[in-house]
């Protein structure tokens, strides 16, 4: 049955207080348990639990929730996996407007004019990183309310900062951060993106879902900075790529210690050169901006005969 609804029925499942409150109860259930696999409630207990008038009307509930929220084992109700995901979501109160908070100073560079004054602020329910010098935005990032809820000041910065890691480490493997389904990437030159005048980009990538839609961009050199070889390379030189924001890595780019060539066509190849100190990681990238070597140069120095 659940495989056979529309959207519009699923979400019509959740217009009753009831149906959500029996998905809190298995959620708390579960969270008592302490193991999800044994998160599963009898009828009894769903009844004992939840405020509702007789045995027939939950059992109607429970039969109209089943096959797309809830699934039907020997010993009672558990999650299906859409229930599972909605119900973090409610919980989470991740369906209201996350609250505003006072602006955070923050490391990093303004992506378009090269200074470091930046501001980290909410605006359209969106964190948004802006340049206190040219005004414009440095860096932009969805937000969850929960988040911003939980965190403040220079923690806030930080959460955000392993939201963004963990989405780049899903897309770079082609999976999406949100839906979970294939993510395509394009390498795309830099002057068919409007800002691309403004900002020292040679190349991005675009990267979509054909599933859920979303898409995400950056520049060539941020999505090769997230392959395993650079960041193990970066943290040999002390930096920590993970945790540090895409914004602080801008500088790189204006300064010239991150740079992207494109080195064949047909197909194309790029190469992405990462500077740390007097050492470069040399990062090669196909057409779907899939790393397909890499290799270190040690740069040469007034009287040193190696690479």
């Amino acid at each position: 049955m659940g495989d056979e609804r529309t959207a519009e029925d699923a979400f019509g499942l959740l217009s009753d207080e009831i149906r959500l409150d029996v998905l809190r109860t298995v959620a708390i259930a579960q969270a008592e348990a302490g193991d999800a696999r044994a998160a599963a409630l009898s009828f009894s207990e769903i009844y004992d639990r939840v405020d509702v008038d007789n045995t027939s009307k939950l059992s109607y509930h429970l039969g109209e929730l089943r096959g797309t929220f809830l699934r039907k084992r020997e010993d009672g109700y558990a999650f299906t996996h859409a229930g599972e995901q909605l119900i973090r979501f409610v919980l989470a109160e991740n369906y209201r407007q996350p609250t505003a908070f006072d602006p955070v100073e923050t490391d990093g560079e303004c992506l378009f004019c090269g200074e470091g004054a930046l501001v980290a602020s909410l605006e359209e329910q969106y964190f948004l990183i802006r340049c206190s010098e040219c005004d414009r935005p440095a860096f932009s990032y969805r937000v969850r309310p929960a988040l911003v809820r939980s965190h403040a000041g220079e923690d806030l910065i930080d959460a955000v900062i392993w939201e963004q890691a963990g989405d780049f480490l899903k897309t770079a493997q082609g999976v999406c951060p949100d839906c979970a389904g294939r993510v395509e990437t394009t390498v795309v030159d830099a002057d068919d993106v409007p800002v691309s005048n403004a900002v020292p980009v040679s190349f991005a990538t675009n990267s979509e879902s054909p599933q859920c839609r979303r898409c995400l961009g950056m520049p060539l050199p941020y999505a090769a900075a997230y392959h395993p070889e650079s960041i193990a390379f970066h943290w040999e030189h002390g930096v920590d790529v993970l945790g540090t924001g895409a914004w602080e890595f801008h500088g790189r780019l204006h300064d010239g210690q991150w740079a992207t060539e494109r080195v064949a066509t047909d197909p194309d190849e790029y190469r992405v050169d990462l500077q740390c100190a007097s050492s470069t990681l040399r990062l090669f990238l196909d057409e779907s901006a899939a790393v397909t070597r890499t290799e270190r140069v040690r740069q040469r120095v007034q009287g040193d005969r190696g690479t």
